[in-house]
């Protein structure tokens, strides 16, 4: 039988919306402090660690490897890292659930490890590309095997001794970046990958924050370098993660959209290699401001303010998808209500995340009456200014697609509905309260 999915109606903010919020803790930021605390030198506090179905995934993939966590007030976390030595075999497959993050960072996690692991995830993740990691964690010394010719999970690692090597990403990845210089930490000589856009470095600060030694510099053709070479011990200091901007995203292009609106996010996290979409909505017309109000530890965190705004056209082309990736979905969705066509190039990368991203935005914004045309690696939108009435989404179990529909829903007339919309779990559990707080409306 076919499990049901709650029908959600996003109403129209009519009155706009306004107010001051916080966004629970970054995702990326969350599964890295996890992962690199369970093989810390000593006991790590995560404050303001984002509870989530991924992030809870991660906390459950390193008790599985034999780490102690416990929840401090609320919304902190203890682990208790011992090194990698701390590390022992899992006693059962690790089930990743719906974490994409999880499923390719742990890997290289564990490579170095003199014992076996099997990682599988639910059906999307059954469906994502691992070669990608697979194939350089082999040539560094790890044995790999997996479903489709070591291409897709379920898949097993058996670690070992690693040497450092020198990849160069055929799709500028932060997630496989970040799987091969977590092996690199353990591996004999450096580790260098070259990405041919720069991507999101929470890894690579985090790393550093821990006393390790990384590299980053700019290579030929606008690709990025990035080197390092083993650790002895990784001694992280406290980390206090920030609001997660992919998260407080959805909330600073509704204000952009709705008429009469001022939100103002608090606490969020402002590295530049995620906050792309900011540049984009710039370029658009959209009124933000941006505060840094705290650079203590490694990831640099502030407030952004957004008002309501007219928006125009523009273009996002391949050197600007990495760091604008997670939020693509919403910049499709400015688009709509810009003046002219915008267009998107160089996403294909969005055909391989939680659901076919171009294929479901394409499939969203033709049902509010938006022209569009969907290409094998992005999308041209014909902006209407006008808005749009309502309509009906199906999320297929993507919180963020999910998330989009009902920011579509508080910027319509009439209101849009949401299929499953209870998937906003994965990543923001508390997105309905918030939206609430600041005047959306729900049914």
């Amino acid at each position: 039988m076919n499990e049901l999915k709650r029908v959600v109606l996003f109403l129209p903010a009519r009155r706009g919306l306004r107010g001051r919020v916080t966004i629970p803790g970054d995702k990326s930021v969350s599964h890295r402090a996890v992962l690199l605390g369970a093989v810390n030198d000593g006991p790590l506090t995560v404050h303001n660690f984002l509870a989530s179905a991924d992030t809870e995934a991660t906390v459950a993939a390193v008790r599985a490897l034999g780490v102690r966590v416990d929840v401090e007030n609320g919304s902190d976390l203890r682990v208790y890292g011992e090194g990698w030595e701390g590390l022992r075999e899992p006693e059962d497959v690790i089930n990743v659930g719906n974490a994409g993050t999880l499923i390719r960072l742990a890997p290289g996690l564990v490579a170095s490890c003199p014992f076996l692991c099997v990682f599988t995830g639910d059906a999307s993740i059954r469906r994502r590309p691992m070669r990608r990691i697979l194939e350089p964690l082999a040539r560094m010394g790890a044995d790999v095997a997996g479903r489709g010719g070591d291409s897709l999970p379920p898949f097993a690692i058996r670690g070992g001794k690693l040497v450092g090597l020198h990849h160069e990403l055929g799709v500028a990845s932060a997630q496989v970046k970040s799987c091969l210089l977590l092996a690199g930490l353990r591996a004999e000589g450096e580790t260098t990958v070259v990405e041919p856009a720069a991507t999101r470095d929470h890894t690579e600060r985090m790393i550093a924050f821990a006393g390790g030694q990384v590299r980053r510099e700019p290579a030929a053709g606008g690709a990025w370098s990035v080197s390092l070479r083993p650790v002895e011990r990784l001694r992280l200091r406290d980390i206090r993660v920030p609001g997660d901007f992919s998260s407080a995203a959805f909330f600073i292009v509704a204000a952009l959209l709705v008429p009469s609106s001022e939100v103002v996010v608090e606490d969020v996290g402002l590295n530049p290699t995620r906050t792309g979409l900011l540049d984009v909505l710039v370029r658009m017309g959209a009124d933000l401001e941006v505060e840094m109000t705290d650079q203590s530890g490694p990831e640099p965190i502030g407030r952004v303010t957004a008002r309501s705004s007219l928006l125009r056209a523009t273009e996002v082309a391949p050197d600007e998808v990495p760091n604008v990736i997670d939020e693509l979905p919403l910049f499709l969705l400015a688009a709509a209500r810009a003046e002219g066509v915008s267009r998107l190039w160089g996403a294909r990368e969005l055909r391989a995340k939680e659901s076919d991203r171009l294929a479901s935005m394409a499939a969203l914004l033709g049902g509010l009456g938006i022209a569009v045309k969907e290409t094998d690696d992005g999308m041209e939108v014909v902006g209407n200014p006008g808005g749009w009435s309502g309509g009906r989404l199906e999320s297929l179990g993507d919180h963020r697609i999910a998330m989009v529909g009902a920011v579509a829903g508080v910027a319509s007339s009439e209101g849009v509905w949401v299929e499953d919309a209870d998937c906003v779990a994965v990543s923001f559990p508390t997105f309905n309260a918030v939206l609430e707080q600041l005047g959306g409306e729900t049914a």
